[in-house]
């Protein structure tokens, strides 16, 4: 193995993370329905959100407000309450990404593996729980408890911290996201996978040191190695 240790994204990298069916949910306890285009509407409002804290412009609770600020008005519920049920409803509906069970059993006791994700704590635990994992990975590294997210350097400099300050060249940063995962590896000097499950191109300035179309092929290409 090429790699002392291996560290994971989790959504849509181990974790197949469907926030529609996790609204849907969400919503129709509340009696409404929640369809495509409340969703698209949704995401106006969620995925700049997210860039922003990527961006380190908002912290995870402004976040989490702002998300949800319209909906909890309409239904005369909190913020909180709404996110406190979206988390749990997300842990029910999630489910791993094809080969990910393979990938991680095949690689426990070959390489200390652990997670980088910009997602919330009790959700992140509640999941790994869920698969069986939740000796699998340590450090666990969220970005809601360090205080600021991928592709902050600070996220990287914590985990490896936690990590013993291993030789940065040994250890592979895997995850879907350039702008977050492989841009943040980079900058933190670690080697990169990127998951690129469709297949488009790397965004201009973004140059990881490999590519995989699928876990099952970073898991040929790790074992190999």
């Amino acid at each position: 193995m090429r790699y002392d240790w291996i560290l994971f994204d989790a959504d849509d990298t181990l974790f197949h993370f469907d926030a529609f069916a996790g609204l849907q949910r969400l919503f129709a306890g509340f009696g409404v329905h929640f369809d495509e285009r409340a969703f698209a509407h949704y995401q106006t409002q969620n995925a700049p959100l997210w860039v922003a804290y990527q961006n380190g412009e908002i912290g995870a609770a402004e976040l989490r407000h702002r998300r949800f600020a319209e909906w909890a008005e309409r239904l005369a519920v909190t913020t909180e309450q709404l996110n406190d049920a979206f988390m749990n409803t997300m842990v029910e509906v999630c489910t791993l990404l094809p080969g990910a069970k393979e990938l991680i059993a095949a690689l426990q006791g070959q390489v200390r593996l652990g997670i980088i994700t910009n997602g919330f704590a009790a959700m992140q635990q509640a999941r790994l729980q869920r698969a069986g994992w939740q000796h699998a990975f340590s450090p666990l590294v969220v970005s809601e408890e360090v205080g600021v997210a991928k592709p902050h350097a600070g996220i990287f400099d914590h985990a490896l911290e936690l990590m013993g300050h291993p030789e940065r060249s040994r250890v592979l940063m895997v995850g879907d996201n350039p702008h977050s995962d492989i841009l943040g590896g980079l900058n933190a000097g670690l080697h990169t996978c990127w998951l690129n499950v469709q297949g488009g191109p790397a965004p201009e300035g973004i140059a990881p040191h490999h590519e995989v179309a699928s876990l099952g092929q970073l898991q040929q290409w790790l074992l190999a190695a």
